[in-house]
């Protein structure tokens, strides 16, 4: 099986994609290339160690959760 750790030794990383998928930890995270799509169970896996699922929530390499963030779950301005 497939390690899911995506960093080397030395903490770089080891994405295979030209250009590199974004880290775990920067802001456009969720724009690494998926490598392993689960449609009937709600997940995806991304290159960079992020498993999100589609309700948006995420599930970080480190073990951070992060809530859903649909836009539609904001109140509307009155």
């Amino acid at each position: 099986m497939e390690s899911l750790d995506r960093t080397s030794g030395s903490g770089a990383s080891a994405c295979p994609h030209e250009p590199s998928c974004p880290a775990a930890d920067e802001l456009d995270r969720e724009a690494a290339r998926t490598v392993a799509y689960h449609p009937e169970q709600g997940w995806s896996l991304l290159c960079n160690g992020i498993v999100i699922f589609d309700d948006t929530g995420e599930l970080l390499p480190d073990g951070a959760v992060i809530a859903p963030h649909r836009p539609t779950d904001r109140t509307a301005a009155a």
